[in-house]
């Protein structure tokens, strides 16, 4: 047997050492993940307060209705053609005339509309829910997982 034969491999001193900083980054970066999908839930409930209050908005300065679809995957923004119609049967340009308002929530995340429904902004800003054809003001709930519900109040149609 020889002498100067060397053995691989690595030290316990440098197993701990590897094992400490492993720890101290994942101690960093966890919450970092947390975080960013708190932020996509709040850019969610963001982006629902925002297509509401350009509806009420959209309805006011058209003179027209305009009716909105909250599902717990999508958000669909329609105006109605003419004024003193009672259905909308066209899609709503977002802002900057940027194509057809819409989105989706992060995955996980479902948005629920109490009471259910279209929500309807009549011309004068009030939001209205349709009971038997005939237009009723009505305020909203809008509920998403993991964030504040919105409140829309039907007199006035403000979202807060």
């Amino acid at each position: 047997m020889s002498a100067s034969s060397t053995e691989r491999g690595f030290t316990m001193v440098e197993l701990i050492i590897v094992m400490i900083l492993v720890g101290v980054m994942a101690a960093y970066a966890v919450p970092k993940f947390a975080a960013m999908t708190n932020l996509s839930q709040d850019a969610w409930r963001d982006q629902v307060k925002s297509a509401l209050r350009y509806a009420q908005k959209a309805a006011v300065s058209h003179r027209r209705l305009v009716c909105v679809d909250i599902s717990g995957a999508t958000i669909t923004l329609q105006i109605a053609s003419v004024n003193g119609a009672t259905s909308c049967n066209t899609p709503l340009d977002g802002p900057g005339n940027a194509g057809s308002f819409g989105g989706s929530p992060p995955a996980g995340m479902s948005t629920a509309v109490t009471p259910s429904g279209t929500i309807y902004f009549q011309p004068d800003g009030r939001a209205t829910l349709m009971n038997s054809g005939i237009h009723t003001t009505s305020g909203r709930t809008v509920s998403m997982t993991g964030v504040l519900p919105l409140q829309l109040f039907g007199e006035t149609g403000y979202v807060q």
